[in-house]
């Protein structure tokens, strides 16, 4: 069969699951195998303008450039396939003409130099993965990164075969560090947490005007959710003794009129009543069992409060020991985050003991703006899990609504002014999709801590035999921001997960 393009034809070169690139036929760079069996007709090497990347592309999958030009620029609007138009059409109005004889790539090194961006004569050397450089991409004459080797498998055939990346792959977004294999960004810098100004009372809690009970209450655990809540015990008049691993950061509520503690069990010995408020199961469970631990001065005077996010096989271990001591214990979960924490407009869903409920009564009052009892052990775990698992697809949904909209070429504030008029509108939502526009992902509630609470649904649901598709895809994306290094950052970075 007679092949329809040449060396140097410019043309329209498409993958699969791509729309038509700008590109020309080119030779193929050094360790760039040419395919044993193309479905049909010829294969030609493509120099993707814009990209600066290389594929193999069957022939079938070409179209000369001018012919096309009008159809195929309405396919795609992203920022990088307009730039590489962009390139395609200056090289052209450059006057450059390929002739059959001619070294085409020679030309691409003369308008490489044009733009003033240094690169080798020589075609670059393939390196393995892990030795890879990473280079930024300053322009469109930017130096060429190395081919990806050719796929061996069965897939070799197929009708896109890359000699590196994809172009469509090279979208440009203020999140990425270009270079890398996949083109993922480089890990963000998580934003340092405002200090906590642990002595100032919010408008909210003046609003309540709380009536504090004359019990002293221990706190374990300071962080993210356990500060916000400490500083509204303390402001609303609650005698408070606190601990936490890390010692300093008891500093502020000690000079705000708190007692320290300085185990657990420490705190649970000075205190009518202990609240804890930690990570995670296997650490709520830490505090329990662990050396000096809450069992250790725990007694039958006492209370336990547990409002770490658990499930409820957890509470239940954890309120058999506390109860086979003789004392009394509670679950209270919390909805909401860092800002309702220090705002006191959590809401609360407890369930255990109901006289230990009721001694709690102005703490919650202090802490949130609604309390839920809920009966019996497990049954707060269990609800907080349905109400996180409602939470985590939702936000899994944002973020894939603004990749797609980054990838299609509109622009994210765009869609979340749209979004705002709509029924779909609220706080949750349009303060993540603020936060996936800005990038730096500050923390109100950490992304590990959602992809805890999917993953503990998840299980509850397998133990019921209850199918939850939608969140086990979702829990997917936030085990990959986490893997990309975003665990710490806020629950918007999911964003990430679903973009990269």
């Amino acid at each position: 069969m007679t092949e329809q393009f040449k060396l140097g034809d410019l043309v329209w070169a498409k993958m699969k699951g791509f729309s038509p690139w700008p590109g020309r036929v080119s030779n193929p760079i050094k360790d760039m195998k040419k395919p044993n069996n193309p479905k049909k007709g010829s294969v030609h090497c493509i120099y993707f303008f814009g990209t600066n990347n290389y594929g193999w592309i069957d022939e079938i999958n070409m179209n000369h450039y001018q012919d096309h030009k009008e159809t195929c620029l309405k396919l795609c609007r992203t920022a990088a396939f307009k730039e590489a138009c962009k390139a395609i059409e200056k090289f052209i109005a450059d006057g450059e003409v390929f002739e059959d004889e001619l070294d085409s790539d020679s030309l691409f090194d003369k308008l490489k130099e044009e733009s003033n961006t240094s690169i080798e004569k020589k075609t670059p050397k393939i390196k393995p993965k892990k030795e890879t450089p990473k280079v930024k991409r300053e322009s469109i004459g930017s130096e060429r990164r190395p081919a990806k080797k050719q796929r061996t498998d069965s897939n070799a055939s197929s009708n896109n075969r890359l000699g590196s990346l994809s172009p469509a792959l090279n979208h440009s977004t203020p999140l990425r560090k270009s270079g890398s294999l996949l083109d993922r960004p480089a890990n963000v810098t998580r934003p340092a947490t405002p200090p906590l100004d642990v002595e100032t009372l919010s408008q909210t809690l003046k609003d309540k005007n709380i009536c504090a009970s004359s019990l002293k209450f221990g706190f374990l655990g300071l962080g993210i959710m356990g500060s916000g809540i400490v500083k509204n015990l303390l402001n609303s008049g609650h005698k408070v003794v606190v601990w936490n691993r890390t010692q300093t950061k008891c500093a502020d509520f000690v000079k705000a009129g708190a007692e320290q503690g300085l185990t657990p069990s420490d705190v649970v010995g000075m205190s009518d009543i202990t609240f804890s408020c930690v990570a995670d199961p296997q650490t709520a469970k830490e505090m329990v069992f662990g050396n000096c631990g809450v069992l250790t001065e725990i007694s039958p005077d006492k209370g336990y409060v547990e409002m770490t996010g658990i499930d409820a096989e957890t509470s239940e271990d954890i309120a058999e020991a506390i109860t086979a001591k003789g004392a009394r214990y509670l679950e209270a979960q919390v909805q909401g985050s860092k800002v309702q924490a220090e705002e006191g407009t959590l809401v609360i869903l407890a369930a255990g003991d109901r006289q230990l409920f009721d001694n709690c009564h102005s703490c919650f009052g202090a802490m949130g703006k609604n309390t839920f009892y809920l009966g019996e052990v497990g049954n707060a775990s269990k609800m907080n899990l349905v109400l996180q698992l409602l939470a985590g697809v939702t936000l899994a949904g944002l973020a894939e609504s603004m990749a797609l909209a980054d990838r299609v070429g509109l622009q994210q504030k765009d869609v979340l002014e749209i979004l705002e008029l709509t029924s779909l509108s609220c706080p949750a939502i349009l303060d993540k999709g603020r936060a996936i526009i800005e990038g730096g992902f500050p923390t109100s509630q950490p992304l590990r801590h959602m992809q805890k609470d999917l993953r503990l649904s998840l299980i509850m649901s397998d133990q019921l035999e209850q199918p939850n598709p939608l969140a086990a895809a979702a829990n997917e994306i936030y085990k990959h921001a986490k893997r990309l290094g975003y665990g710490q950052h806020d629950v918007s970075a999911v964003y990430i997960g679903a973009r990269f």
